[in-house]
C-alpha cells in the first residue's frame, strides 16, 4: 500500500537539513509507534526497512526512547524461525 502525507515545507526542510529522508523518517515514526502499541515484532520492523540485524532495530527503538518489548510470543516466534532456518541447513548440506 502506498499512502501519500502532505507535511509542512518547514518541516521537510528541517529533515532533510538534518540528512533525514522525509518519507523514510515517516515510515520508522509509523513502525516506532506501531512497536510501541504491540502491533509488530522486531523482525517485522527489520524486514520493512531492510536492515540486515536486529541491533539495527533496538537502535532505532533507542533513538525513539521506546524499550524492548520482547516477550515470551517474540521468543516463541525467534525459535521457531531459528528451527526453520536449521531444517533449512539440513535440507541443503
Amino acid at each position: 500500500m502506498q499512502v501519500t502525507l502532505d507535511i509542512p515545507d518547514a518541516l521537510a526542510a528541517q529533515m532533510t537539513a538534518a540528512g533525514k529522508d522525509p518519507a523514510r523518517a515517516a515510515l520508522e515514526a509509523l513502525l516506532v509507534e506501531g512497536y510501541r502499541q504491540r502491533l509488530l515484532f522486531e523482525g517485522e520492523i527489520k524486514r520493512i526497512l531492510g536492515y540486515g540485524t536486529r541491533m539495527q532495530v533496538h537502535a532505532l527503538l533507542k533513538e525513539h526512547n521506546v524499550p524492548n518489548n520482547y516477550d515470551v510470543e517474540e521468543f516463541e516466534r525467534d525459535l521457531e524461525t531459528s528451527r526453520m532456518l536449521s531444517e533449512r541447513e539440513v535440507t541443503a548440506a
